[in-house]
């Protein structure tokens, strides 16, 4: 997209509407921004696309399982989008259960923030900040004006995947539904949502200048987070030439008295209490190439220098190369007999003979396989292991001449399942943040050598949007993270940006 200012852009897409012909339902003057914006999903398609990725979103990333947190968010969400130029919308705010420091928008109303974003902000007003940011892309209506350019370009939906198309295309229509995610906004956009954040935080009493603070923290985010499903914020918003000093020039050009506007700092920060921060290790969890999940106690190791997702249904890896995908899930059926016969029987899949097998002592069916897609064949072996009252399927595929490439690498993996019986992989529990009234002056590195913590200095004065030396007055509440140390992830962020 253009990184041409928001004007030029608008003045450009006018042009566009006259000179290529569209139809008056094909350009429409924009309620958020006042400008002509070239549009070919319609208000409902814009809605039933939200409503059929947010089925996506709860079944490959999954909320926080914390019902408080829903409702919490689901209030405060509401009363933002309320201010907003689309309030009949329906609005969906919800908490998603993984560690990257994001907040992301789907058409039709649905706003999402990582249980990672609510840990790194320190008050309301930055969760204002952040969620009518969001609310801003869905009023201006980015994501549905970045699908119809390029359906008037003939590109079609791109699919947020870490493999390439064919092999992208397999792995199911949730992550197809996913790929809109993964449609990137341009600078403008940003700047756009970051205007329209701050004039719905605002119009909700929300003190303004603790939006600069949020930028700030973001920017100190490593890009190298790890174990999240998710990509991090800076991947999917581009940060804007200037940002703080441009939103607080933005700023200073209001009305000056805040003295009614809210932040609400150590409410907010006491909601945080007991709140999962990092991965989860009972959802399962990956040391380099192996996979461990506590939890169900398996374990199986992952080709190394494979790109690997831990989602909420399935475990995948896809080779450096994009040609070639391992993935691990829970079979719905009641034997490994069953499941194979269900497998490949499905329409497109060819199958070889089945045969029974032994997995690590565990009783399995494997078979070969070829699959019919759109972009070509491909071939593949799927495993089915009977263990601890389920069926867990192990599939590894590739196109059809990528195949011979991958075929022992794929088996290694699919023999590799075994039961976990290490105590400190069974024993694994999340960290957790818990809120520290602080009764002294202090600073995060005095307070390292007074109470433990599995995180570093430097994480914890992040989260705080502090400096480790930063004096901390007494009376102030401090986030702490508390917990055993956790083995060191790798990263298992889905590429595809």
């Amino acid at each position: 997209m253009s990184r041409a200012s928001f004007l030029t852009r608008g003045r450009s897409l006018g042009l566009v509407c006259v000179f290529t012909g569209i139809t008056a339902s094909g350009c429409a003057v924009n309620p958020a921004t006042g400008s002509n914006q070239l549009m070919l999903v319609s208000v409902d398609q814009e809605i039933a696309m939200g409503r059929q990725a947010d089925t996506a979103v709860i079944a490959t990333i999954g909320l926080y399982p914390d019902p408080a947190w829903q409702r919490y968010i689901q209030q405060f969400g509401a009363r933002l989008a309320a201010t907003s130029e689309r309030p009949n919308l329906p609005w969906t705010f919800r908490v998603v259960d993984d560690p990257a420091v994001n907040a992301f928008a789907l058409p039709g109303g649905f706003v999402y923030v990582t249980r990672g974003l609510l840990t790194h902000l320190t008050s309301e007003a930055e969760l204002a900040s952040v969620v009518g940011h969001e609310i801003g892309h869905v009023t201006a209506r980015h994501t549905a004006a970045e699908m119809s350019k390029q359906q008037l370009i003939g590109l079609g939906l791109a699919v947020g995947s870490m493999a390439n198309s064919q092999v992208a295309k397999y792995a199911g229509t949730a992550n197809q539904a996913l790929g809109i995610l993964y449609l990137k906004f341009s600078r403008d956009d940003e700047s756009q949502a970051d205007r329209l954040g701050l004039r719905y935080m605002t119009r909700a009493n929300f003190d303004p200048r603790e939006m600069p603070e949020v930028f700030r923290m973001l920017d100190r985010l490593s890009a190298a987070e790890g174990g999240s499903r998710l990509p991090t914020w800076l991947e999917t918003h581009p940060s804007p030439a200037n940002r703080v000093a441009a939103i607080t020039t933005q700023i200073a050009a209001l009305p000056q008295d805040f003295s009614g506007a809210s932040v609400n700092r150590n409410a907010y920060e006491r909601l945080l209490e007991g709140l999962v921060f990092g991965i989860n290790p009972r959802q399962g969890y990956f040391v380099g190439p192996q996979f461990s999940h506590p939890d169900l106690a398996f374990r199986v190791t992952f080709p190394d220098g494979w790109n690997t997702n831990n989602g909420a249904q399935a475990v995948i890896g896809v080779s450096p190369q994009g040609d070639a995908a391992i993935e691990l899930s829970q079979a719905p059926a009641q034997s490994a007999d069953a499941a194979v016969r269900a497998f490949l029987s499905q329409q497109g899949i060819t199958g070889g003979t089945a045969a029974r097998a032994s997995v690590s002592g565990l009783p399995a069916v494997s078979a070969p396989f070829a699959a019919a897609t759109a972009n070509g064949e491909l071939r593949g072996t799927v495993e089915f292991v009977e263990y601890g009252g389920s069926v867990y399927q192990l599939v590894g595929y590739a196109p059809a001449t990528r195949w011979p490439t991958y075929q022992a690498t794929a088996q290694r993996t699919l023999q590799s399942f075994q039961r976990l019986t290490d105590p400190a992989a069974l024993n694994a529990q999340p960290q957790r943040v818990t809120i520290v009234p602080i009764s002294q002056r202090t600073t995060i590195d005095a307070l390292v050598q007074q109470r433990s913590s599995p995180i570093s200095a430097e994480t914890l004065a992040l989260i705080n949007q502090v400096e480790r030396q930063t004096p901390l007055e007494a009376g102030r509440l401090v986030k702490w993270v508390v917990g055993q140390a956790l083995p060191s992830q790798t990263s298992s962020r889905a590429s595809g940006q």
